[in-house]
Order: C-alpha cells, then structure tokens, then sequence
C-alpha cells in the first residue's frame, strides 16, 4: 500500500483549492484516543447523506441516500466514495457551483467509535483489514447516533476503483435505547453550529 497521501490523491484530483472551502488535509494519522466519525448532509445535484469512519489516517466515506437510521429494521444502502482527510469532520459551507459536490453541507452528527469486528474464535480484527473483507461491526457514541452498527459489502470487491458498482448496507444491530430516527434533511439542524442547510446556504453561499 502506498503513504497516507496516496489515500487522498481522488479526493485533491476532484477539487481546486483555490475555488473550495474544503479542507485539503495532510492525511495524517490521528493523535491517539478514539477514532472519530461524521454524519454529514449534503445537497447536491441529489440531497443525500454522507457517513465517514475515520480508518488509518483518513475519512472513509459512503453516500448514505436516506442517512443512517436508529431503527435495526432499516438498511440503508451505502455507495463508497473516495477517502476525505480527517479535517473534513469540521467541514460545514457551500461548495461552488461547478465544483466537485457542488452544494451545501452539514455537519448532522459526530463523535466517536469503537471498532468491533472479531474473527471466529472471537479475536479483535484489525478495523480496516474488516473493511477490506466486506463486513465491520463498530459502536457509534454521537450526539444523535448511538449503539452498534455494521457495514456490509454486498455488491463489487474491495477495490473501489474496479468499478463503481460497489455498494454496502449500513444497518443497526443493537444499543443505544430507541436513538432518533433519521430527520428530514431540510429540517435538520448541524451538531456544530446549530443551522439548517437553508441557513447555511443562506450565510456562507454569499458572493
């Protein structure tokens, strides 16, 4: 595998810097603790969620068409996309028209997690070694999502760039009480500052 830069190179060949507020990252590795995850609503040409586990020093994200949902009846069909520098947590604004995702984005929801997955004899499996065999088992402790959770391949290999048929499920399996069901985008309110998409369309798409 290559350096941590090499995770990040679709997402800096998608976007200029000059024209985008997103961050460009460094893709570094995280300083210790927990690993994080962000909960983001995205309207772009399709109004969508995007879900990001921090994994190796990068965001690995899927678009999340209906947004992740506290009831374990739910699966919510997951499309990887390309990996997003750990920074992009704290990203809230509008991407330019023309640009790469152009749009608004929210931060819905974020915080941490624990890892779960385990093999057979019920030995801790390395987080993106479960990744990369299709299924991870994890812990959400958000302000909005809480309790366990498991993302499973059931379409395309491990390589996303194979093809962009891949697609996972994301699914609750347990925990955390009955947690919020998934909102309505338009009503939803950021975890970080409080806003909705209209609002922040409203205050940053200025100029």
């Amino acid at each position: 595998m290559g350096g941590e830069s090499d995770g990040l190179r679709e997402y800096h060949g998608k976007r200029d810097f000059g024209r985008t507020g997103e961050p460009a990252g460094e893709g570094m590795p995280g300083e210790g603790g927990e690993p994080r995850f962000v909960v983001q609503i995205h309207d772009a040409s399709t109004l969508h969620f995007d879900f990001r586990l921090q994994v190796a020093g990068v965001l690995k994200s899927w678009s999340v068409p209906k947004g992740p949902s506290a009831d374990p009846s739910d699966k919510r069909l997951a499309v990887p996309t390309e990996d997003h520098p750990l920074e992009y947590e704290e990203f809230e604004g509008v991407i330019p028209a023309g640009e790469y995702g152009g749009g608004t984005v929210i931060v819905w929801d974020h915080g941490t997690y624990e890892p779960l997955s385990h093999d057979r004899r019920g030995r801790p499996v390395d987080f993106a070694e479960s990744l990369a065999h299709g299924h991870a088992r994890f812990r959400l402790h958000g302000a909005k999502l809480r309790g366990e959770y498991a993302l499973t391949r059931f379409r395309g290999g491990p390589d996303r760039s194979a093809g962009e048929d891949a697609a996972w499920l994301l699914v609750k399996t347990a925990g955390g009480g009955r947690g919020h069901g998934t909102p309505d985008p338009r009503r939803a309110r950021s975890a970080r500052t409080g806003r909705t998409l209209a609002r922040v369309a409203a205050e940053d798409g200025r100029g």
